[in-house]
């Protein structure tokens, strides 16, 4: 079976006036400001610098954006000793260790470092924790490479907490001087009960200075919850390998959906799965381009589901500025060819 499928079996009660068959579409949804500012960066170096421009891991976690940047040149690579010496490699938006910022500087390597400002936060907030000799509990999900990036600030103070089955066999130096961080891409629900376990073991724990579950993923969290209670499907747009996307799915059904599938494109949607279905909802991941919703939206409508209804829960405009290191090489050939 195509996508992956959450299923619970509630039977659907629908009065006369929902019998009519309705699509409802979660806003605020798809791109945030940390995926858009990594995309253009790729695009943007390619203009710049011409292909090939290296992209360590994938930019952000969408098969569609990257095969698109691929076709343009962009090639990915897991580890940096597949880039030549000398050649220009971005960093994704999931940031990484010092380690690989020093294995880049050793390589002659020029860097790009398109990682998330927000995930930045995290990194620092990990550092001064570690200065201030603390035991930092990560909680996330083991091998994301957000979750490696953070930990690489201070691997002797970071223990990796993955769900509240793991608090148990914490073990800390101090259990007045323990502080928690987050994968910034987890469920808010599922974050705040291990914060919650965490805390009836170690009552000092130390929060930090703000929430590090970030906004878009709180705020596609809260609009699915709006538009699931009355849903007889859910479909969430976005790849297998995105947190987000895959958390997306499993708020939907603890919202009150009685089925949710996670799909990368309109092509993985299965003909079955409209069976009976009146009203169905739709997301899409933080990593997703407008397209594929729109491509969803359009198969609904050719198996006579009307027009989309959008459902705002929120109103986005943060933009962050691309990386200074790309900007500054923008102006200089931008001067460059002004003066000739």
């Amino acid at each position: 079976m195509s996508g992956d499928q959450v299923d619970l079996a509630m039977p659907a009660v629908l009065s006369p006036e929902e019998a009519e068959q309705a699509v409802l579409l979660a806003a605020p949804r798809g791109y945030c400001a940390g995926v858009d500012r990594a995309v253009i960066t790729v695009e943007k170096a390619l203009d710049l610098y011409g292909a090939p421009v290296y992209v360590r891991k994938q930019i952000v976690h969408n098969k569609h954006v990257v095969a698109n940047l691929e076709s343009r040149g962009a090639i990915f690579v897991e580890e940096l000793d597949e880039v030549p010496t000398g050649q220009t490699v971005v960093f994704s938006a999931h940031g990484v260790s010092p380690a690989v910022h020093a294995e880049a500087a050793e390589r002659d390597l020029k860097t790009i470092d398109a990682t998330c400002p927000l995930v930045t936060k995290v990194h620092h907030e990990a550092k001064r924790f570690a200065a201030e000799d603390y035991d930092i509990l990560l909680i996330g999900h083991e091998g994301h490479e957000e979750v490696e990036g953070t930990a690489g600030e201070a691997p002797e103070h970071i223990q990796l907490v993955q769900g509240p089955e793991d608090v148990a066999g914490i073990v800390v130096r101090d259990p007045n001087r323990v502080a928690w961080l987050s994968q910034t891409t987890l469920s808010v629900d599922e974050t705040m009960a291990t914060v919650a376990a965490i805390r009836e073991r170690f009552p000092a724990l130390l929060d930090p200075p703000s929430d590090d579950i970030c906004y878009a993923t709180q705020n596609r969290q809260m609009a699915i919850k709006e538009i699931s209670p009355e849903a007889d499907l859910v479909i969430v747009v976005g790849s297998a390998n995105s947190s987000n996307s895959v958390r997306l799915a499993e708020v939907a059904l603890e919202a009150g959906a009685k089925a949710a599938y996670r799909v990368d494109d309109a092509g993985e949607i299965e003909e079955a799965w409209l069976d009976g279905v009146q009203t169905v909802s739709v997301t899409s991941g933080a990593s997703v381009p407008e397209d594929l919703v729109q491509g969803v939206l359009g198969f609904l409508a050719e198996r006579g589901y009307p027009d989309a209804r959008a459902v705002h829960s929120a109103e986005e405009s943060l933009i962050f500025a691309l990386p200074p290191e790309l900007r500054r090489d923008i102006r200089a050939a931008e001067k460059a060819a002004a003066g000739s």
